[in-house]
């Protein structure tokens, strides 16, 4: 990774504050796979619960008592619950308690959005045909329609995040984690200055200190306050239930981004270098070369998207994607100075990558990979004087407080023979002196003249 780099670093490094590298939007899934399986669910109500028969009313029964404790828990805390309108981002609705947690240096619970979403859930039936066991029920896995509640939870680790839990058993829990907010939460701790705009830092007083806090983010920090939330929030066990059944949640990754940050000390050139980057990206990052970047090789069984394309997410806002099967290679710029390439993946199986949250190392190692080889292509494409206007700035004219001197005129033949001379290779490194000047330029083109 280091090694290809390198080379970017060493084009654009004069021009760049600082760079660093994180996660940046975690989408992990937490499961109870004591319960997820129609056999689980026989064993734990008749077995542990000692129910005769298992009815649709024994699974509702579990849904209002969970409803009934969220309704309970917001209402007593004073906790803002509604139903999610459509057409409405939930992060920009509920910002204004989100930043009322922060005034106030609160952690907890500050909002609560209902939705009616499709989710896993359980089919009780009886058989068409009689059997020896009149109690017998057939238990089958099917998905429906029910309330899901959004949990947003500002938290003293992770930062803000959002935790969505199923009413209907077996409760599967969804957790959106952002990597720049760890960070922050880790800077601040440390009294560490900084200045963060949405999900991207701009300015810090340790770049070190920044760098170590993204790589300190660790499947076992995020197990922890999962697991503390999951108690805390989630539907309720009995110690009878969880002394005979393990209850505890396995954690599977379902989305991940892993970026790398360019922060530039000026505008220029930033906006020319991703105008040229798009540019080179839709011309020479050809199939055979996005299979590259991802480490495979292209082969004729390949399955999904291979592509790339810019699309306008807003006015004057532009987005370049490259699409490698479940997964997608972005490049943005934000705030003038900011040039972010992200990976996204969906389905960590197209790198060859378990999903467990324990191999959370895995793909922060893979992801570095494929994104500093992204990043040593276009340093490659980009290691040329015609992709910056150079010659074209010198041959303006100069303005000095009232005075304007004339530009070089960079079309001159004589002018051209000089530029050869100062720019061929040297044996040494130095400046040149006037003397040297003029003899290089009599020895070298002094048949010219």
């Amino acid at each position: 990774m280091v090694l290809a780099m390198e080379l970017f670093t060493r084009l654009f490094g004069h021009l760049l504050a600082f760079v660093y590298h994180c996660f940046d939007r975690i989408v992990i899934h937490g499961y109870l796979t004591r319960l997820s399986r129609p056999e689980h669910v026989v064993h734990f109500f008749r077995e542990v619960n000692g129910a005769p028969v298992i009815t649709k009313e024994i699974l509702s029964e579990r849904t209002n008592r969970y409803q009934n404790w969220v309704e309970a828990f917001a209402r007593n805390r004073r906790i803002p619950i509604e139903w999610a309108e459509k057409g409405i981002r939930k992060e920009d609705f509920v910002r204004r308690w989100q930043r009322r947690m922060v005034r106030n240096s609160a952690y907890g619970v500050y909002f609560i959005f209902k939705s009616l979403e499709v989710g896993p859930t359980f089919r009780i039936t009886i058989p068409k045909y009689p059997t020896k066991d009149p109690n017998y029920r057939i238990v089958a896995n099917q998905r429906s329609r029910f309330t899901h509640y959004y949990f947003y939870i500002r938290g003293e680790v992770l930062g803000p995040f959002v935790m969505c839990v199923g009413s209907f058993f077996p409760f599967k829990a969804t957790y959106c984690l952002n990597g720049h907010s760890f960070i922050e939460h880790q800077l601040a701790r440390a009294e560490i200055g900084f200045r963060k705009d949405d999900n991207a830092f701009l300015a810090v007083g340790d770049v070190a200190a920044l760098q170590a806090a993204a790589d300190k983010l660790s499947p076992k920090i995020i197990r922890n306050r999962l697991d503390y939330w999951t108690f805390v929030l989630g539907p309720k066990f009995s110690a009878k239930e969880r002394k005979q059944v393990k209850l505890s949640r396995t954690y599977a990754i379902s989305q991940v981004e892993y970026c790398f940050n360019f922060v530039f000390k000026r505008n220029f050139p930033i906006h020319k270098l991703f105008e040229r980057s798009c540019e080179l990206g839709l011309w020479r990052l050809t199939a055979h070369k996005i299979a590259e970047v991802f480490g495979t090789r292209l082969t004729r069984n390949h399955r999904g998207k291979l592509s790339t394309v810019i699309d306008q997410v807003e006015h004057g806002h532009h987005v370049f994607r490259a699409y490698f099967r479940n997964a997608v290679l972005r490049q943005y710029e934000k705030f003038s100075m900011f040039l972010r390439n992200e990976l996204c993946s969906n389905n960590l199986y197209d790198f060859g990558l378990k999903k467990g949250l324990d191999h959370l190392d895995e793909v922060r190692h893979k992801f570095q990979t494929i994104i500093s080889r992204f990043a040593a292509f276009q340093a490659q494409w980009l290691n040329v004087h015609t992709d910056f206007p150079l010659l074209q700035r010198i041959a303006l004219p100069v303005t000095v407080g009232s005075v304007r001197h004339p530009g070089i005129k960079i079309h001159d033949t004589r002018i051209i023979r000089l530029l050869e001379v100062l720019l061929h290779a040297g044996t040494h490194v130095g400046g040149w002196t006037a003397r040297e000047i003029h003899d290089a330029v009599l020895t070298e083109v002094a048949p010219d003249f």
